[in-house]
């Protein structure tokens, strides 16, 4: 392996090179560089070290090009934290609007309550005990989307020579549905919060703005100003078809909130976020309170928006195609397995459809 060098334009440093060939892209650079003339001993411990930072390099390379078609795969490729594996992963996969990697990856931490493992500690036990964490702690389908996640890192890491045998192969992504109903918002309900007054404004309009387009919780929090142009929200989701965000023309209710919301914005840059809220606990608080407050005798938390709008919108006869797509989703699975209304509005109406006449003796 042959290591090229060349100097900075001024003459005081010496940059180092792979030397693989002639052509573009072929002498990649190898991060090192030395002082040309040191003149001090820390310039010239500083050369030092570099020249043995230098050695171990092309003495890796050297070992990369062997390696080449032979089924060895050198030690040094690999990275002793699998964290910064899974982390790399990431930065290499990531896609605006797919919140499930990097969520997946808050969870392992906290499963492992440690910021370091080792890629040999994952084994199948280790990933049928994660993913019971998964399930014993979330719900719905996020354990399965979290899992899947987690088995994308790991059939990778099989790949590329970290497992001789995947560890997860043989276990599935399960959800987890919820015993619980949520509740859900009817449209005399949206009437009554659009009406009552609220201490915490910020709170309302954010709220009453995901019950018009179904944004989740986080989706409302990162929302900016920029990505509001002439009365059509760009959302941060990606559809998989097209790889363009999904965007959606704002009912006439939800721009009249955002025309309040700027005026309490005041001078805030195009930039800045259109809602100031708290912490996702603290507006499940207040937005309960001011449900209360309302008269609106149901448990509310800020989920229940997006699944108020899919069921009213489905009242409507709006189909699941149609529905599902304003909600960010691929599918209709989505739509169909979780937000379907699974009660009725009003029982004794749905009852008095049946046939009715006097009883004959």
């Amino acid at each position: 392996m042959n290591i090229w060098q060349k100097k900075n334009q001024s003459g005081t440093k010496i940059h180092f090179f792979y030397d693989l060939g002639r052509g573009k892209g072929q002498r990649p650079t190898t991060g090192v560089w030395m002082w040309t003339h040191p003149k001090n001993q820390e310039q010239k411990n500083f050369n030092k070290e570099a020249a043995r930072i230098l050695e171990v390099k092309k003495s890796q390379a050297t070992i990369e090009q062997q390696a080449i078609g032979t089924p060895v795969i050198p030690a040094h490729k690999f990275k002793p934290n699998f964290i910064d594996y899974y982390e790399e992963y990431i930065t290499l996969n990531k896609r605006d609007g797919n919140r499930h990697l990097s969520c997946c990856l808050s969870r392992l931490k906290k499963f492992i309550k440690s910021e370091y493992l080792v890629a040999t500690t994952i084994t199948e036990n280790f990933c049928k005990r994660f993913r019971r964490y998964l399930l014993d702690n979330l719900t719905g389908e996020t354990p399965a989307n979290y899992f899947a996640r987690f088995k994308w890192v790991i059939d990778a890491a099989t790949e590329d020579g970290y497992f001789h045998k995947n560890p997860a192969e043989k276990i599935a992504a399960i959800g987890n549905p919820s015993t619980q109903l949520k509740e859900i918002l009817e449209a005399e309900d949206y009437l009554k919060l659009l009406r009552t007054p609220y201490q915490n404004q910020q709170v309302k309009l954010a709220f009453l703005f995901c019950c018009y387009t179904a944004l989740r919780w986080v989706d409302v929090k990162l929302l900016k100003w920029k990505d509001i142009t002439d009365g059509v929200l760009t959302t941060r989701i990606i559809q998989k078809k097209t790889g363009r965000p999904v965007l959606i023309t704002l009912h006439p209710i939800a721009l009249s909130l955002l025309e309040y919301a700027r005026k309490l914005a005041g001078e805030m840059q195009p930039a800045d976020h259109v809602f100031d809220l708290p912490t996702a606990n603290g507006a499940n608080k207040d937005v309960q309170d001011w449900v209360t407050g309302a008269g609106v005798k149901k448990k509310i938390r800020w989920s229940c928006a997006r699944l108020s709008f899919s069921i009213l919108l489905q009242d409507q006869r709006v189909d699941d195609a149609t529905v599902a797509y304003l909600m960010g989703h691929a599918t209709t699975k989505q739509v169909q397995r979780n937000y379907k209304r699974h009660r009725p509005k009003n029982q004794e109406a749905v009852i008095a459809l049946l046939p009715n006449a006097s009883l004959q003796q």
